[in-house]
């Protein structure tokens, strides 16, 4: 499990700059446009090896898939047009801090069903250090 997730956090500054790449030659929604058929061609294909897809059951939750897809489809937006400007390691620094952020305060009140878990003046730390991280890749030399 552990090994799939630092898999999927390595695919990520290569995602940001092949997107960024393509979005530099075809227009950012273009690039997106087409990130999102592949990744839609897979899910279903992953879905069909897996017991198929169970679109009925998505009934309940209409707004939950419609602000998910929101939230992929800006970020994908955003490192397409951003990364080519402010560079992809800075700008996955950025999301990683947004990330970070953002799970603390769901850990911190068991948003969306999470487990809560309060955050401590350790974590505090790790964020704050986290920002200094994004300063320090920012600087020249």
């Amino acid at each position: 499990m552990y090994a799939v997730m630092a898999a999927a956090g390595l695919a990520i500054p290569v995602m940001a700059a092949m997107n960024a790449d393509l979005g530099q030659k075809v227009g950012a929604p273009t690039a997106a446009v087409a990130l999102f058929a592949a990744a839609f061609a897979i899910g279903v294909g992953f879905a069909m090896m897996n017991g198929g897809l169970r679109v009925a059951e998505l009934g309940g939750s209409p707004v939950t898939v419609v602000i998910g897809g929101a939230i992929i489809a800006f970020y994908l937006l955003s490192i397409t047009i951003l990364a080519p400007k402010i560079g992809v390691g800075t700008a996955v620094l950025l999301v990683l801090l947004g990330q970070i952020v953002s799970a603390a305060v769901i850990d911190q009140y068991g948003l969306l069903g999470a487990a809560r878990t309060p955050v401590s003046g350790v974590r505090l730390l790790g964020i704050a250090l986290m920002i200094v991280g994004v300063v320090l890749a920012r600087r020249p030399g």
